[in-house]
């Protein structure tokens, strides 16, 4: 199974904007974009004047950004791309819902994880069962009914997530804090996606 691995904070540099990879540190004045901190892209040229980039590589790093928010690689984004250009409606918006349907995203946006990352984790160990049987690929895509529960074994780190959860429930998500149970009322749209991602770009880029 490939991973991102590597300082993710660089990241988050090398766009110029947050991407809350670091969960709760992201919302401390540790956040290396702060303004006392380095704000600038990493590298030994990152103080230097910024290089315009032409339009190839504007699409490159739009493509590049979206990757890091959802911690996949090359081989799975574009997989997730070719599936969206053979269904109907916008390829570009299908392509986001595909991702946020995944299901280590789903356990971030439900706040049962303090990151994406953390949240591939649970998965992998096999903590987490959707419907009644475990599953233990955080690139499973949920379905409409779908409910997501957890193990006990878990189910302390999920408890420490909720209660530092700083971001809303999206609505297609129905989230029970208690039970610690999600349930997919429906597939999101896409003005209700907060990710900072002009996916016309990313299009642009896999079609040339």
């Amino acid at each position: 199974m490939g991973r991102v691995i590597g300082p993710v904070c660089r990241r988050c540099r090398r766009e110029n904007q947050k991407l809350y990879l670091k969960g709760t540190r992201c919302y401390t004045e540790k956040c290396s974009m702060e303004a006392t901190r380095k704000n600038y892209p990493p590298g030994q040229h990152g103080t230097t004047a910024v290089i315009k980039l032409s339009d190839y590589g504007i699409r490159f790093r739009e493509l590049q950004k979206l990757k890091a928010i959802y911690g996949i690689l090359e081989r799975q984004c574009k997989r997730y791309f070719e599936i969206s250009k053979k269904a109907k409606g916008s390829t570009g918006e299908t392509f986001l819902i595909l991702l946020e349907r995944r299901l280590d995203n789903v356990l971030y946006r439900a706040g049962f994880a303090l990151t994406r990352k953390q949240a591939r984790q649970m998965i992998s160990h096999g903590h987490v069962i959707v419907g009644k049987r475990k599953v233990d690929r955080p690139s499973y895509l949920v379905k409409i009914g779908d409910v997501i529960q957890f193990k006990d074994g878990i189910k302390s780190l999920v408890k420490n997530a909720i209660s530092l959860r700083r971001n809303s429930v999206p609505a297609w998500l129905e989230v029970n804090d208690e039970e610690m149970k999600i349930h997919i009322n429906r597939f999101p749209e896409r003005q209700e996606l907060d990710v900072p991602i002009n996916e016309r770009l990313i299009v642009e880029y896999y079609s040339k």
